[in-house]
């Protein structure tokens, strides 16, 4: 019980009151229980606030699930991939994850499922849509802080990238993009969600050689999901 009282305290950063229950504990018999109940209480409460603020700080649109996701509507790539999402590896090892498919096939729900379950493993986690990220990068690059925005986005450990390819970008915000996806290849993880095939990429970098070099680093070990398949939304309102 000493040794677990003594690991809570070192975890709460309290570690003053872990000797001060030591020297005076013949004095108090009960008291090592009762403070390793309450340190308990206290490093529930820290975890809990620090989920709330991780996920209020993600910039989720919604805070979808994996118990919410309607798993028959899923394309089967979507299905066979949830378990190994769950585990969070592909975070640890710095792999990328890409969803292709059409509008309305839980891309994005799976997306937000798993930085959701980020988050909740304590991991900073960064929802962004494609246009609203180059919006940021452009307005960042006017106001001369983009290196340290480019930073900022480089130590995210989970980005989730959603809805590349619907709307198409000039050269410069594709370069700014083509930079922090370059930049965070084998050091960071990103979700990426797409309605387009990676022969289509071009229309959204512009340069082939630039295209094809980003898509050497994103396909790089990373998962890709075949997400097409019929829209449930379209069915859901038929």
């Amino acid at each position: 019980m000493t040794e677990e009282l003594e690991s809570l305290c070192k975890q709460l950063h309290i570690s003053g009151m872990y000797q001060f229950t030591q020297e005076h504990q013949s004095e108090n018999p009960g008291i090592e229980e009762f403070l390793i109940a309450a340190c308990r209480a206290e490093l529930d409460v820290r975890m809990m606030s620090r989920q709330i603020r991780a996920l209020k700080l993600a910039g989720f649109p919604t805070q979808k699930r994996f118990d919410d996701l309607v798993l028959d509507a899923l394309p089967q790539d979507g299905r066979n991939a949830i378990p190994e999402l769950q585990t969070l590896d592909f975070v640890t090892e710095k792999k990328n994850v890409v969803m292709i498919g059409n509008s309305g096939t839980g891309k994005t729900h799976l997306a937000v499922a798993t930085g959701v379950y980020a988050c909740e493993n304590n991991l900073k986690v960064l929802f962004k849509t494609a246009s609203g990220l180059i919006n940021e990068f452009l307005e960042a690059k006017r106001l001369g802080r983009i290196t340290l925005a480019m930073k900022q986005f480089k130590k995210v450990e989970l980005l989730i990238l959603d809805e590349l390819g619907y709307v198409t970008f000039d050269i410069e915000g594709s370069e700014l993009l083509f930079q922090l996806l370059a930049a965070r290849h084998e050091i960071a993880s990103t979700i990426i969600t797409t309605n387009l095939a990676f022969s289509d990429w071009v229309r959204i970098f512009h340069d082939k050689t630039l295209t094809a070099a980003l898509l050497d680093r994103i396909t790089h070990r990373a998962m890709i999901l075949n997400m097409n398949g019929s829209s449930f939304r379209r069915r859901t309102n038929n």
